[in-house]
């Protein structure tokens, strides 16, 4: 028997820490650019060198002591011949002490400051004085712990020698010259250029330039950036061409086919908008087709899509084959299941056909009952949570499924929602939902694999909401506020960001998608941030002080699912007057009688949440406010957002504002659990490169495949998966 082959060397602690921040190949390496830039190609007089300025010198130490009085702390005095300068390290080690001994000469960098007992430079970078001057700026990388900038920049420089060679660039591009001219010549470098350029920038080159990305080197790593998503994009779109999927109806109303969707639309109480009359035809022609649908569907707060996904579950109904919706909370399945019971269990009794219901919080036997009507096809439609993707749940026939708030759900649970439907080449039809609309510049990068249908025009009788923003110091004028409505037989919201403080220092968001902008540090500094939030148990009993008489709820995710829907059910019907909520009623809540909502802490909301929630109220016919109750001092971003909320009620020009304050990752929350969004692009300023690669994937895809493919590879990895969901 031959000797087994020796084990792998295992990865060291470094190479781990690469592996987390995905720094796998050369590329990754390559394309890892810094941060920002140290000058240590200059030396500085210290008599010349300005207080507060970041300065390079050599000197020689002619004073070093340990200070043993208060906290101990190592201090080196230091003259180079012009001026003196006392370095200060609060933590350091017997090898400083040596290597900074009276006498030794030694190179100094960090920042200069001035005072009582003259210059001072705490914790600088020393080494020993001599030895050439590096010819460019010293690179800064994104790094984490356990990986020293001095390993990474070794990384970096060794991966950026092998794939992009001094004399040899042309072998690295992936796009040919022809298609590179269409942008401008006078704009781009050549791809190994502008990688050694962005690595390693000589000192005379503008700091501006390389910090507004406007320089030639940044154009290029955008532009192929941009491209590479676009290819992606239109692969998956043309993978999804092998796939087929049953054609549902005539793809037009009325007509045979139509019998259930047009049942549906007589029994409503209202008409369609035009909006919803178009967005139904899109939909019934992608049915009848047997390539899947992929269609994302957004609108406004209020606009009216469930009843354009109840026609789509009709048109699948009719055809014989099941439909799913899911939801990202049982809040929002309960209001789904409730609306769509009334709409259309009637229409479909007599066709020998039901709506179930499945989430995780069952009992076990409506569950198994629930599971049975799936699996025998009698449930014509499914309405739950995540709780519909699990092994259990068996479709007899699925042809549709609808995922609403699209971006809650991770690709890994869209994709097993679309895999229910037994076929190595099949596949469900697949409608995704979002109520926070898509600023043209995104649907034309992260959702360019989709075709989007908009809702742009809200149903008659909404009522206009007014927006006002008011300091937390006036709370008192709120609460008399709050207590008017409820005299004239309103309902009132108040939302809040935490549900309690359970120990010092705990900052606790809700199960939303809450943007808590603190600055993520721990004990004492998270401490004092929780203090100045009010916690949602905290405003219940101050608000059921203030409103005596009055039944004032409390609702938020802890509560177990049977009270939470107790507390719902009790609000909708008019017995509770105050909700005092954390952001679980976001979405799906729609109480027509609540006319006011008030926002604590509002400042610190991303914008389309704030928009999310007002969207709760102006559902009747009364008049209807929200009051966005914000501490003082407000950051400029969080100023701006509130300023945008009291300026405009359009959801797109909100989500427009949204997205230039809070940039693509945090508005897509990483295109719902993928990693590869943009990270040198920006949609706003480089439109025209965005445009440019839309023009070319395809023609780089058709006419050269192969550096089509190498283009992807080089610029995502295996980061491509999450764009199939």
């Amino acid at each position: 028997m031959p000797p087994a082959p020796p084990s792998a060397k295992p990865p060291s602690p470094q190479q781990l820490a690469l592996r987390k921040l995905g720094l796998r190949s050369d590329w990754d390496l390559a394309l890892h650019i810094p941060l920002r830039y140290e000058d240590e190609t200059r030396l500085t007089a210290l008599a010349d060198a300005r207080d507060g300025s970041t300065v390079q010198f050599e000197a020689t130490v002619t004073h070093a002591e340990v200070s043993l009085g208060g906290r101990r702390q190592l201090r080196v005095t230091v003259d180079d011949g012009t001026d003196t300068c006392v370095l200060r390290f609060l933590v350091f080690y017997p090898a400083q002490q040596k290597a900074l001994a009276v006498g030794q000469r030694v190179r100094v960098r960090g920042e200069l400051r001035g005072g009582l007992w003259g210059r001072e430079m705490v914790h600088p970078t020393v080494r020993p004085a001599g030895g050439p001057l590096p010819t460019a700026l010293t690179p800064v990388y994104p790094s984490s712990a356990g990986l020293a900038q001095a390993y990474l920049r070794k990384a970096v420089s060794t991966a950026l020698a092998r794939v992009a060679p001094p004399g040899q660039t042309r072998l690295i591009d992936t796009v040919p010259a022809d298609l590179l001219n269409e942008i401008g010549a006078y704009r781009l470098m050549d791809m190994g250029s502008s990688l050694r350029f962005l690595h390693h920038p000589a000192p005379s080159v503008s700091v501006a330039e390389l910090e507004d990305r406007t320089h030639p080197a940044w154009t290029r790593l955008k532009a192929e950036e941009l491209l590479a998503q676009q290819l992606s994009q239109l692969v998956a779109r043309r993978e999804r061409l092998r796939f087929t999927a049953p054609a549902l109806g005539t793809g037009a109303f009325p007509g045979p086919a139509a019998e259930l969707p047009q049942a549906l639309l007589a029994a409503l109480p209202f008409g369609l908008t035009n909006a919803q009359q178009r967005v139904v035809a899109e939909l019934a022609t992608d049915l009848a087709r047997t390539v899947p649908m992929h269609r994302l569907l957004q609108g406004d707060v209020g606009a009216g899509k469930t009843v354009v996904a109840a026609l789509a579950a009709c048109v699948c109904m009719q055809a014989g084959w099941q439909c799913a919706l899911m939801a990202p909370t049982e809040i929002l399945a309960t209001q789904h299941f409730a609306k769509l019971v009334a709409w259309l269990e009637p229409l479909l009794a007599p066709r020998g056909l039901g709506v179930a219901w499945l989430t995780g919080s069952q009992k076990k036997k409506e569950r198994t009952a629930m599971l049975a009507q799936v699996a025998s096809g009698e449930a014509g439609l499914v309405v739950g949570t995540h709780a519909l993707i699990q092994d259990s749940v068996v479709f007899a026939r699925l042809g549709l499924a609808i995922i609403d708030e699209q971006h809650r759900f991770g690709v890994a649970q869209r994709l097993a929602l679309r895999g229910k439907l037994a076929g190595e080449l099949t596949e469900p039809h697949l409608l995704m939902m979002t109520a926070t609309p898509i600023p043209r510049t995104l649907a034309m990068s992260y959702y360019a694999d989709l075709d989007v249908s908009t809702l742009d025009e809200l149903p008659p009788g909404r009522t206009p909401i007014v927006t006002k923003v008011v300091s937390d110091e006036r709370r008192e004028e709120v609460m008399a506020r709050i207590g008017a409505q409820v005299a004239q037989g309103r309902q009132v919201y108040w939302v809040c960001p935490l549900i309690d403080e359970q120990a010092e220092g705990a900052v606790v968001p809700d199960d939303g998608s809450l943007l808590l902008q603190h600055s993520g540090r721990g004990g004492k500094g998270a401490g004092k941030e929780a203090q100045l939030l009010r916690n949602v148990t905290a405003t219940h009993a101050e608000l059921c002080e203030a409103l005596p008489g009055v039944n004032v709820a409390l609702l938020h995710s802890r509560l177990p699912t049977a009270d939470k829907q107790a507390v719902m059910d009790a609000f909708a019907s008019g017995q509770v007057s105050v909700l005092v909520s954390t952001t679980v009623i976001e979405v799906g809540v729609d109480v027509p009688n609540a006319s006011l909502m008030v926002i604590e802490h509002a400042e610190r909301f991303g914008l389309s949440q704030l928009h999310q929630l007002r969207g709760r109220v102006g559902r009747g016919a009364a008049a209807s406010a929200c009051v966005l109750l914000y501490t003082a001092p407000l950051s400029p971003h969080g100023r701006e957002r509130l300023k945008a909320m009291a300026q405009t009620a359009d959801g797109f020009e909100i989500a427009r504002i949204d997205l230039a304050l809070r940039g693509p990752g945090e508005f897509l929350g990483a295109r719902q659990s993928g990693d590869a969004l943009l990270r040198f692009a920006d949609l706003e300023t480089d439109a025209d490169l965005l445009a440019w690669a839309q023009r070319t994937a395809p023609r780089l895809l058709d006419g050269h495949p192969d550096l089509a493919r190498q283009h992807m590879h080089r610029w995502l990895g295996g980061k491509s998966d999450y764009l199939k969901a």
